[in-house]
């Protein structure tokens, strides 16, 4: 009898575990929602009627909303792309100069179900000047430079494949008054973008060969030129073909004349080396040659 008892036991447990087997959890989604209404709305950080595609920052807001969304994919068209939940986001843009950028949002809904929208924007980002450039030209906000003129080669000259002045280093002390009086004051603001600000005491320097590009006729001389009004610099990676060992790889458009010191008729300049007090620049003047100038900061 016990026997007996022992094996309908056995066999009422495996009779359960067989029926458990075979027996299969049911999940349920709900009601599939496609998210409707969906909307995209773009801010771009600083854009004005004068400045539509920003101030150079490359920060812009996009808010995306939908009804029945779970959340949100946003390809912000630089071959970037982001879930988002909340639906909005502060996204920088980095490639430096004025580009078209295509924002695609997708709500997504129970299921997976999705809708789409997208919407073009264009978008100016200013080069981002290297901090340690920004604060050796600048300082906590402004400094002012002067010509190093007691240092050798402070105004100088060679050809436009090399970056020395193997033709011509002025000597200590040795060139026109005029080229020692100018004051050059570089400022940053909060973006550190950077301005600069020329104070030529009613003279500069202009080599002969570019004479003409500032409105004048006669060869190497001091010129009453006028040069007040601040500058707002456009900075870029250097176009030359100087290597690291030669140059910072930095330089920077002044607009207008271009002067910073004295004139050549060019108005870019490379940074082959800067610290605090001290810097060494060169560009490409009228003549084709490339010139080359040492400041220091006033003290």
């Amino acid at each position: 009898m016990m026997t007996n008892i022992k094996l309908l036991s056995v066999l009422f447990f495996a009779s359960v575990i067989a029926l458990s087997c075979c027996t299969k959890e049911k999940y349920e989604f709900g009601d599939i929602k496609t998210p409707s209404a969906l909307t995209l709305t773009t801010d771009i950080t600083g854009a004005n009627t004068g400045n539509p595609t920003g101030n150079g920052t490359g920060f812009v807001l996009i808010t995306t909303s939908a009804n029945s969304a779970i959340t949100y994919k946003i390809d912000f068209g630089d071959g970037k792309m982001k879930m988002v939940p909340a639906g909005n986001i502060n996204y920088k843009y980095t490639n430096p100069g004025t580009f078209d950028y295509t924002i695609t949002a997708s709500a997504i809904g129970t299921g997976g179900s999705v809708s789409t929208i997208s919407k073009k924007i264009t978008v100016f980002v200013a080069f981002e000047i290297p901090i340690a450039i920004v604060n050796a030209l600048t300082g906590a906000g402004s400094k002012v430079w002067i010509t190093d003129k007691g240092a050798p080669g402070h105004f100088g000259v060679g050809p436009a494949d090399r970056f020395a002045p193997i033709w011509y280093e002025a000597t200590p002390n040795s060139r026109d008054a005029c080229v020692y009086d100018d004051e050059i004051t570089f400022s940053k603001d909060a973006n550190n973008n950077i301005s600069m600000l020329v104070d030529n005491k009613g003279q500069t320097f202009s080599i002969g060969a570019a004479a003409a590009f500032y409105g004048f006729t006669g060869g190497d001389n001091c010129y009453n030129l006028v040069t007040t009004g601040s500058k707002k610099l456009i900075f870029m990676d250097a176009t030359s073909t100087s290597t690291s060992a030669e140059s910072l790889r930095i330089q920077f458009e002044v607009p207008g004349n271009g002067i910073i010191n004295f004139g050549t008729g060019g108005v870019t300049y490379e940074i082959l080396s800067i610290s605090a007090t001290n810097m060494n620049i060169r560009n490409i003047g009228a003549d084709g040659n490339a010139w080359y100038q040492k400041l220091k900061v006033k003290l």
